[in-house]
């Protein structure tokens, strides 16, 4: 009878240390901080190595960041369209604790609207602040 009791409270324990040690996990905290100030870049205002990659990377959808000595550069395309007219809006951009959050949106064209008939590559990239954090794209 002791050895069951014993058995007993050590199945306790350790079902008492497991959900101990999984409450202590951290958590990623999307709390924002701060807006941060963003310049959507003019095509010409963009860095020439990073037009380079873009346009490698333009035929698939892809997300990335890039940075030179003073400015972080944050691109999303959404691939291959198969007419013109679409937009694309920047919804949210900030800080967290841990992260930068990036949020955009496609826009389709308009219907009605005349658009061309050739394949298009809707590419946005914005400039921000230069900052040592990870980007979690939304």
């Amino acid at each position: 009878m002791k050895k069951i009791t014993m058995k007993w409270w050590k199945m306790v324990f350790f079902l008492i240390l497991s959900c101990v040690l999984v409450g202590c996990g951290k958590t990623r905290d999307t709390a924002k901080i701060r807006d941060l100030e963003f310049t959507v870049m003019d095509q010409e205002r963009i860095p020439e190595e990073l037009k380079a990659i873009i346009e490698e990377k333009k035929v698939q959808p892809f997300k990335m960041t890039y940075s030179d000595e003073e400015k972080l550069y944050i691109v999303t395309g959404y691939g291959p369209q198969e007419t013109g007219g679409y937009s694309i809006q920047v919804k949210e951009l900030y800080l967290t604790e841990n992260a930068i959050v990036f949020d955009t949106e496609l826009s389709g064209p308009e219907k009605g609207e005349t658009v061309t008939k050739e394949t298009s590559y809707p590419v946005i990239v914005i400039q921000t602040e230069l900052l040592e954090t990870p980007v979690i794209f939304q």
